[in-house]
């Protein structure tokens, strides 16, 4: 950073301005206007490259009827037909190959479509168009909480109710896509050369997860204060905490409004595509198919284009009525129960909840003996080994070979220095703080060893602190003046100093807090603890994050639960079983499981009934030759099926 730095010219100094009679304008504004009227001049004047196929084409009559010259519409039915239509040369552009390759592999007649296969007859159909219809609504929400800024919705009732629409509508979205994942999965969807639309299903679950977890982190409140500093932990030992820190709420904002909806709404659209080209898969049969003749037939048939009964299918209509009611629904949801908003906990209100914790908490900051001080990295560089404490191995440890990215030496972060901005109106504190520095390191750590060993005997008298007398130097001094600053915000604001702009970081405060005891009994009395499934928690009676089950799940494993390396046990299988789910389509004997379990019979009932009843519930499909492939290809026997 130095070198480039020094590379680099310094436009920080004070510019240099020209006056001409009523106009002033800086030397940097003039440049930089003329260098754009020479990049128009040079616009206007220098030949344009036409390449070997610039020159225009001669008019011809286009044989029906309209003037040469006049635009038409050309339908375009594959390359051939494509390359025919265009003119000369035009074939080989860039344009016209990617519109063939497009309309080859998605047609209007599928992006659009008029009519579906009539098998598609089941409220499990439903979910997909409705998690689109939630994400539609959840991010129009998201506009109008943006309209305030992102804090206006703590104290402007009109913010709250925008929140609150927020909070329903990605409950439903979550909800909606994990219902959707389940029907498809017993539906075994990934049939038929449809393994990518599974997979682009999975990542777009997985994406929603991290927007979701995000959002949380970016509310400030209570509820957004306890998952970050229990997600810490996680994210350290997997080696990502310094550049996905869950206590920046700041950096978490971002990536909730910017980073993770432009992939997600990315992948979300590759699915859908990907749904339109290939088709929604048939039904499975009624009846498990034996042989490999008749699933080979299964398998051709699922792949091939559907040639069966359809029925009318206006999808606009349904996506116009699907996202009417998930907002009406929003709208009741937010408008009777609203939304949660406990306010966070401050070191200021914790100070004055429980000043003895807070004296405690600071003297063990002092003596570095805090969680925080024992912590390792990213924080410091503790002796602690790897895989005991709080740094965790598996195989490698993570967060050494990650190292500390975000020192903090507990003494003087949370102690010395918020003390050293109060000592010049304070001659008793400065006496204190000077003696205490200049003092040996074995001389300070008596010193600490002393006061922790009667600062949980602390009374108070007239509201100021009383410890019993001991060895302990001028330690009674630091802490009794850390508690008045405290007390009055002040070390709340000290330790956010640091950040020049935003102020959004709190991972210092937060870090501070945790140390203490009184922010974990906070979290007991709302049921948030991890014993009690808290990251699936939310304060009062809402709903919390049901669709982070599978990660908790393992901190309830006993043996897991004790052990030291609880957080990469949890990320580890966590990703395992996520990779399993990403992977069914390839996975023998996992992507059989819907075969073996027919939950397929419930979502195709009506179709196994009418008119696939007849052939096994198959219905006519087409096979890859154009035949019709039925159940009774399946079973050994063929006939024609219906065009």
């Amino acid at each position: 950073m130095g070198g480039a730095a020094q590379l680099a010219v310094d436009l920080n100094s004070p510019g240099t301005y020209l006056h001409w009679n009523i106009f002033t304008v800086s030397e940097a504004n003039l440049v930089l206007i003329l260098v754009m009227l020479v990049i128009f001049g040079a616009a206007l004047l220098v030949p344009f490259p036409l390449g070997k196929h610039g020159r225009d084409a001669e008019p011809k009559d286009q044989g029906n009827g309209a003037p040469e010259g006049a635009p038409t519409l050309v339908a375009y039915k594959g390359d051939a037909a494509g390359a025919a239509a265009d003119g000369d040369g035009d074939a080989a552009m860039w344009t016209a190959r990617v519109r063939r390759l497009g309309l080859r592999f998605l047609p209007p007649g599928k992006l659009l479509p008029d009519r579906q296969p009539a098998y598609v007859r089941s409220w499990v159909y439903v979910f997909g168009v409705a998690t689109l219809a939630a994400l539609a609504v959840a991010i129009v929400s998201g506009f109008a909480l943006a309209l305030g800024g992102p804090d206006w919705w703590h104290y402007n009732p009109v913010g709250h109710f925008f929140n609150s629409l927020h909070l329903w509508s990605v409950e439903m979205f979550m909800a909606f896509m994990v219902i959707h994942l389940w029907g498809k999965f017993w539906m075994a969807a990934w049939r038929g050369r449809r393994a990518l639309t599974w997979m682009t299903g999975v990542v777009a679950f997985v994406a929603s997860v991290v927007e979701c977890f995000t959002g949380y982190l970016s509310q400030q409140n209570l509820d957004s204060q306890w998952i970050s500093t229990n997600a810490k932990d996680a994210v350290n030992a997997a080696g990502v905490g310094p550049f996905f820190d869950t206590m920046n709420f700041g950096q978490m904002l971002m990536w909730h409004i910017v980073l993770v909806p432009l992939v997600l709404v990315a992948i979300v659209g590759a699915h859908i595509l990907l749904v339109r080209v290939r088709g929604v898969s048939h039904p499975l049969p009624a009846r498990r198919v034996r042989g490999k003749a008749a699933r080979r037939a299964a398998t051709a048939a699922d792949a091939a284009e559907w040639r069966g009964p359809t029925r009318r299918y206006d999808i606009l209509k349904e996506a116009s009525i699907a996202s009417a009611v998930v907002l009406v629904l929003v709208l009741a949801l937010a408008s009777v129960v609203s939304s949660p908003d406990v306010p966070p906990v401050t070191i200021q209100s914790w100070s004055h909840a429980t000043p003895g914790d807070f004296m405690a908490t600071s003297a063990a900051e002092l003596a570095y003996t805090s969680e925080t001080a024992t912590y390792g990295p990213p924080y410091d560089n503790v002796s602690t080994p790897a895989g005991t404490g709080m740094v965790q191995k598996i195989i490698v440890s993570w967060q050494q070979i990650t190292g500390v990215m975000q020192p903090i030496n507990s003494a003087r972060t949370f102690v010395l220095a918020p003390l050293s901005t109060r000592a010049p109106g304070d001659p008793t504190l400065t006496r204190a703080l000077h003696r205490y520095e200049t003092a040996p390191r074995s001389v300070q750590k008596a010193w600490d060893v002393a006061y922790l060993k009667v600062v949980s005997h602390v009374s108070f008298r007239n509201d100021v602190p009383v410890v019993p007398r001991t060895a302990d130097g001028p330690v009674p001094v630091l802490i009794s003046a850390e508690l008045t600053m405290a007390r009055s915000g002040a070390i709340d604001a000290a330790l956010l100093a640091h950040h020049l702009f935003y102020g959004t970081d709190y991972t210092k405060p937060l870090l501070f807090l945790q140390d203490g005891s009184y922010f974990a009994s906070v979290g007991k009395k709302l049921h948030l603890l991890g014993t009690e499934w808290g990251v699936m928690n939310e304060t009062g009676s809402y709903p919390g994050q049901p669709w982070l089950w599978l990660y908790d799940l393992w901190y309830q494993v006993p043996g897991f639960r004790t052990s030291t390396n609880v957080d990469l046990i949890a990320i580890y299988l966590t990703g395992v079983a996520t990779i399993l789910l990403l992977c069914v389509p390839i996975i023998p004997g996992l992507r059989d499981i819907p075969r073996y379990l027919p939950v397929h019979r419930l979502v195709w009932r009506a179709w196994n009934r009418g008119e696939g009843g007849g052939d096994g519930g198959t219905g006519p499909a087409a096979g890859p030759s154009g035949s019709g492939a039925t159940a009774g290809a399946l079973s050994g026997a063929t006939r024609d099926a219906p065009g």
